[in-house]
């Protein structure tokens, strides 16, 4: 996989808004904050731009990605926000100049699909915290600290509680993945991920415990978790319904079709939509250990 350069002082990070609308004022904690690391911010013309529920219309969103990739100047570029909105223009950028010259590319959510994308270019991308996460203060600071670790060539270890689902076991292997909803609708596409061999890590927010179970069985038939080397399970916050009216948890339900193979698993990894939410590379390489008493994700 190939890494783009670590930032330097002065450095051009561009901010942009390839899925939902997020009003300008909501990005100026997030901007100050990476001017405050040493480096320069350009705001995209989709940040703070609303078409209904999207960051600016398709072709305004797709144009000022495509600019960001393109600009030899810029050398990461920020997702303001995920909501939805990267599937509906991904198949219209063309990452020929960025696949040459290499730049980091920040988001989660809906912007796991940039990540796939990304990942088919054999390039090294970030899945961690967005706009919002930088005006959390305290509590969210070592979060928003690990996407400048990264950044800057620094290793962070991201640390999680045991939990009694866990299955124990330690793993070196590249790490993909993200909301387990996009990677459940890239499935037959040509940015599904590629998971033989990997540590897949999985979060997800909004669902009824019905959807995801569908989706997980989706996931299960197409051999999302054929010959996984590890499986981390993130945050599963804000379901729409309760387990009661399913029958089972979100927890429980990714147990339950996983349960058949010997790969280690572990539940509860602050990787998700709440404040815990570390910042990783998708691509990267990682050691995962998964004990009796906690869990640890370092980059190898």
């Amino acid at each position: 996989m190939i890494q783009a350069p670590h930032l330097k002082p002065g450095d051009l990070i561009g901010m942009v808004c390839p899925a939902g609308t997020i009003p300008i004022g909501k990005v100026q904690s997030c901007v100050e904050t990476l001017q405050s690391w040493g480096y320069e911010v350009r705001v995209g013309e989709t940040v703070g731009a609303k078409d209904f529920s999207f960051g600016g219309t398709d072709v305004q969103r797709a144009s000022n990605l495509q600019q960001m990739l393109d600009d030899p100047a810029v050398k990461a570029i920020f997702c303001a926000r995920g909501g939805y909105g990267t599937s509906r223009i991904i198949d219209q950028i063309d990452f020929t100049a960025f696949a040459k010259h290499p730049k980091w590319v920040i988001g989660f959510s809906d912007i796991t699909v940039l990540h796939a994308a990304i990942q088919k270019q054999n390039i090294i991308s970030i899945h961690g915290p967005m706009a919002v996460a930088f005006s959390k203060g305290v509590e969210g600071a070592i979060f928003v600290e690990s996407i400048r670790a990264i950044l800057e060539g620094r290793s962070i270890e991201c640390v999680a509680k045991a939990h009694p689902f866990n299955k124990l076991g330690k793993v070196h292997a590249r790490l993909v993945g993200g909301n387990l909803c996009m990677v459940a609708h890239l499935i037959g596409s040509k940015y599904s991920f590629s998971t033989k061999g990997k540590i897949l890590f999985l979060e997800d927010i909004g669902e009824y415990h019905y959807n995801l179970d569908r989706l997980v069985i989706q996931m299960k038939r197409a051999g999302i978790f054929e010959n996984l080397a590890g499986l981390i399970v993130g945050g599963f916050t804000d379901m729409k319904d309760k387990s009661t009216d399913f029958g089972a948890t979100a927890f429980e339900i990714i147990q339950q079709h996983t349960a058949q193979y010997d790969f280690p698993v572990c539940y509860g990894f602050p990787i998700s939509h709440d404040i815990n939410n570390f910042a990783v590379k998708e691509g990267g390489m990682y050691d995962l250990e998964i004990t009796k008493t906690q869990v640890t994700l370092n980059e190898a």
